[in-house]
């Protein structure tokens, strides 16, 4: 960090000195103890090494010639160790190929620009042993290149730093306030590098700044470190969240409380599945999770659950694993739940193709009817009709004839209402309000209908709804005794709902009979619902609720 060639201007000896000393011993100790908390973390070492660099840097100030070319040789390496120490803060790595290539780069710069430099003379004080020739004006210019190539090297790392801290989350607001302190001290030490290669007016003050701020970046680092190992103290108050044994839906709030991290996101891993779920058993795709981090959380050797979370929280590992170990029970318990809804989330795409099923065969059935027998059935009656035209005189044959084509229209009634009761067609060819106004006027209990639904709906909604009404009004012609009924249908809130009401004696049983069994089965298949209220003496009440989705 010493330049002899402008020494007069950066201040003086005793307080550079101090400062000088102050980042060396700051720094040494803050690695010490970064390295002691932290053993697998190469960050602490590293601390240490830039404190011991800065160290050695000042052996320039000796008058022995070897240590004197030593320090002079290793000038400006100290700046490169504290561009590195900032770049790999927590871990101690490097994050990708083009931070490794600038630190990289800027070590080899700082050594071969500084003994390039040396060769060419230009110092006071103890001997140069690596001067080949004086040439004060070479030394000079290469002092300035040196000088501004450390400076372009610094704020390229000030850029890197800038564009993680976009990254940070607000609740990660202890590591944002490291980056601008690392940030600045990088600052710093470009401005002191331009200012001394120009022979700037505030050269001393620039120097005295620069110290400051590279001597507080321990203090700030050392700071954070005891925040961290205060902010593990909240997973004393998971364990006391756990011991209350919290409902599956509650455990995900009180680790995102733990790990200060709102956006936590929980997955379950379903052996059986061979996938991950979130609570709903539906599946999450771990791989699909752009900018979110990932901790696979073990038990007795067994995947249990997966904590999606904000990266920041990889710089905390102590407070992951001290969650993971707090809550491992609970996570268990979480993914049996999961695994429940997973199973019943199967039980209904399960139910609701053996429906469509069922349904595809009644639409198939419905339609050899029209198409086949009823068909037959007409050619018949026609043919009845040609034949009558050919007999004549015979009024026994012609009252037959009569009374086999009368025959022949009741069972082509019959068969109508057959295959109406199979199949639908009208919900298929003009919707369900329309479906909804015959089955009201064919009804033999007076009916009072209202439906409001703008457009058509899904078919297979539509045909649900088609029977739960059919299928009410049946029961109440049948066995309600009531002498009105009233259908409202509409939508609310994103759902058709259906209410059928009438005023007979009630007593219906939802259990035993399976028409009303069936029509819950159908509506549960499309995530609906249906209910069924029938205080005896009371009329009944039929309501369904289905999903428009």
């Amino acid at each position: 960090m010493r330049n002899p060639d402008v020494g007069a201007a950066l201040g003086e000896p005793l307080v550079v000195a101090l400062l000088a000393k102050w980042l060396t011993v700051s720094y040494i100790l803050c690695g010490l103890y970064a390295w002691w908390r932290r053993p697998e973390s190469r960050f602490g070492p590293l601390m240490v090494a830039a404190g011991f660099a800065n160290f050695v840097s000042t052996l320039s100030w000796t008058t022995n010639d070897v240590t004197f070319t030593l320090g002079q040789a290793l000038d400006l390496l100290p700046p490169v160790l504290f561009m590195h120490v900032f770049l790999a803060f927590p871990s101690g790595h490097l994050r990708d190929s083009f931070e490794r290539a600038l630190v990289a780069s800027a070590y080899v710069a700082a050594v071969a620009l500084q003994v390039t430099r040396m060769t060419f003379g230009g110092f006071f004080g103890p001997h140069n042993l690596l001067e080949i020739t004086a040439n004060e004006d070479a030394a000079l210019l290469t002092l300035r290149v040196a000088l501004l190539t450390m400076s372009a090297f610094c704020l390229a790392a000030v850029g890197v730093l800038l564009l993680r801290r976009r990254g940070r989350r607000a609740l990660r607001r202890s590591r944002v306030l490291l980056v601008d302190a690392f940030a600045v001290g990088l600052v710093m030490i470009a401005l002191l590098y331009i200012s001394a290669a120009f022979d700037g007016p505030a050269v001393r003050q620039i120097r005295w700044a620069t110290f400051a701020t590279l001597g507080l970046a321990p203090l700030v680092f050392l700071a954070a470190l005891l925040k961290a190992r205060l902010d593990r103290s909240s997973v004393g108050d998971l364990f006391l969240e756990l011991h209350s044994e919290p409902a599956p839906g509650d455990l995900r709030d009180a680790l995102a409380r733990a790990l200060r991290d709102p956006s936590l996101q929980l997955a379950y891993w379903l052996p059986d599945y061979e996938c991950y779920a979130d609570l709903q058993g539906q599946p999450v795709e771990l791989e699909d999770l752009d900018g979110r981090a990932i901790t696979l959380i073990d038990r007795d050797g067994e995947h249990v659950a997966a904590l999606i979370h904000d990266p920041a929280l990889q710089d905390e590992p102590e407070l992951l694993d001290s969650v993971q170990a707090a809550a491992g029970i609970a996570l268990e318990n979480g993914r049996l739940h999961a695994e429940l809804q997973a199973r019943l989330e199967e039980l209904r795409g399960s139910r609701a193709r053996i429906v469509e099923a069922a349904q595809n065969e009644r639409q198939l059935l419905e339609r050899n009817l029209h198409d086949g027998a009823q068909q037959r059935l007409i050619a018949l009656s026609l043919n009845l009709s040609l034949l009558k035209g050919r007999v004549d005189g015979d009024p026994k044959i012609a009252t037959g004839i009569d009374q086999a084509r009368r025959e022949i229209a009741a069972s082509l009634n019959e068969l109508r209402e057959i295959a109406r009761g199979i199949h639908p067609a009208v919900v298929s060819g003009h919707g369900l309000a329309v479906a909804l106004e015959q089955l009201a006027a064919r009804s033999p209990v007076p009916v009072d209908s209202r439906v409001e639904i703008d457009g058509r709906l899904p078919e297979q909604l539509e045909l649900a709804a088609y029977y739960v009404v059919s299928e009410s009004l049946t029961n109440i012609a049948k066995h309600a005794q009531a002498t009105t009924a009233r259908i409202d249908v509409a939508k609310e809130n994103g759902e058709l709902v259906l209410e059928i009401v009438d005023d007979g004696i009630g007593g219906a049983d939802s259990e035993r009979g399976s028409g009303l069994r069936g029509l819950a089965d159908r509506v549960e298949a499309l995530n609906g619902r249906l209910r069924v209220w029938t205080p005896r003496g009371g009329g009944t009440r039929v309501r369904a609720e289905i999903p428009c989705r």
